[in-house]
């Protein structure tokens, strides 16, 4: 059975005290529901406030990720950061293949799949996102770019290796915009990510976790999780405040 997984992704969100706080409030929240201990909990906070978050997580229930990486270990790459670093810092996930990440900075597959070796080599566990446009899902083009960057991103990965890896759908034309797809949709395309990772993997993709992202909300996480291929939640804004990420993770059963 895969063990459910949702992620908060804080974004360039949160000073390292306003993190602090978050945490603080998120606990608090999380006490108060006793139905979350099967369930992972990840948090991703900016750079700046890695350190102070896996001081405040150190001992409980909640996980630390980063945001990004570099895909070398070390080198003249200014203002980069890289998987030995955040290792060091106690993270366990990170996130690779945002569409924020593809949009602005240009990141293609090729490097999106470097980035995902990397951080398996260095024993961190790549939350991959995948998503369509708004235009390609008009244009019926969502099943040709799931496929393009599952297999993209996932070159040359050893077929053991892909229970390590979390994919996240994140429809680029509900990040952000308060349009969640239904949870129909999402189903839809997560068993599609589960057909393309039978063809890379074999039987090992039925224990790879699959993510919906994408204006998720305590008002509509349970609709997701209720599918069959949906294994959790890549959350964005409702994740920004620690009470409500809380409210959200116990209505994520």
């Amino acid at each position: 059975m895969r063990r459910p997984i949702v992620a908060g992704n804080w974004k360039m969100n949160l000073t390292a005290k306003e993190a602090s706080l978050l945490i603080e409030n998120l606990l608090s929240g999380l006490k108060e529901n006793t139905e979350t201990g099967l369930m992972e909990i990840v948090v991703c906070p900016a750079f700046t406030a890695l350190q102070t978050v896996a001081e405040k997580t150190k001992d409980t229930e909640i996980v630390l990720g980063a945001q990004n990486m570099h895909w070398e270990r070390s080198g003249a790459y200014t203002g980069e950061v890289s998987p030995a670093m955040l290792v060091d810092l106690g993270c366990k996930y990170v996130i690779i293949g945002h569409s924020e990440r593809r949009q602005y900075f240009a990141e293609t597959d090729e490097v999106v799949n470097k980035k995902v070796k990397a951080a398996l080599a260095s024993n961190l566990g790549p939350i991959m996102c995948v998503g369509e446009s708004l235009e390609e899902r008009e244009s019926d083009l969502t099943e040709k770019v799931i496929r393009e960057q599952l297999l993209g991103g996932l070159k040359g990965i050893q077929s053991e290796d892909f229970e390590n890896v979390v994919v996240a759908y994140e429809p680029v034309w509900a990040i952000g915009s308060g349009k969640a797809a239904t949870a129909e949709d999402a189903e839809k395309v997560a068993l599609l990510i589960r057909n393309i990772l039978r063809e890379l993997a074999g039987e090992v993709s039925e224990r790879v976790r699959i993510q919906y992202g994408g204006s998720v909300k305590a008002s509509n996480i349970g609709s997701f999780m209720a599918q069959p291929n949906i294994d959790g939640a890549l959350v964005g804004g409702a994740s920004l405040e620690g009470k409500g990420f809380a409210e959200l993770i116990g209505n994520a059963k």
